[in-house]
């Protein structure tokens, strides 16, 4: 049985993939990272509500098998590009590093159709070097999945 971390499990993205970790057979644990407890209740499901703009004081429990990055906000959410810089590569790049470091084997990253490092468009520049950067780690699989709108 293998151990998933989440990074952005209460977003919408992120919470229903935690559902789909919690349902899984595959999983016997699903740790999630997140600023304020989420209401839910799971035997499988661990919750550490953190600081993250501590990320290092959190660094013995990042440990698993598949890291599922979903964290991502707009610049108009972010207010500032230097905030959504912040949340959209800074955080994403910590936890890798860390999950890299305590041989966490798969990186599973949700970025934007159209990420690209080169791009005009500021959110679109940082979601591709996001992306180049998480390649540039080489987890035993790295995957970056680039969805289009989403719809609630």
């Amino acid at each position: 049985m293998k151990t998933a971390v989440v990074l952005g499990a209460s977003g919408l993205v992120g919470s229903k993939l935690v559902d789909v970790l919690l349902k899984s057979k595959e999983y016997s644990k699903v740790i999630i990272f997140v600023r304020k407890k989420i209401e839910l209740s799971n035997s499988k499901l661990i919750q550490y509500s953190i600081d993250f703009n501590s990320i290092d004081l959190y660094t013995e429990y990042i440990k698993g098998d598949d890291f599922f990055c979903c964290i991502g906000t707009t610049i108009k959410k972010a207010k500032t590009r230097e905030n959504f810089m912040k949340i959209d590569y800074n955080y994403p790049v910590k936890f890798a590093e860390i999950a890299k470091e305590n041989g966490m084997k798969n990186f599973l990253l949700i970025t934007s159709i159209k990420a690209n490092p080169k791009s005009s468009n500021y959110y679109l520049k940082t979601k591709g070097i996001l992306e180049k950067r998480i390649q540039e780690m080489k987890f035993s699989g790295t995957f970056i999945f680039r969805p289009s709108i989403f719809i609630r």
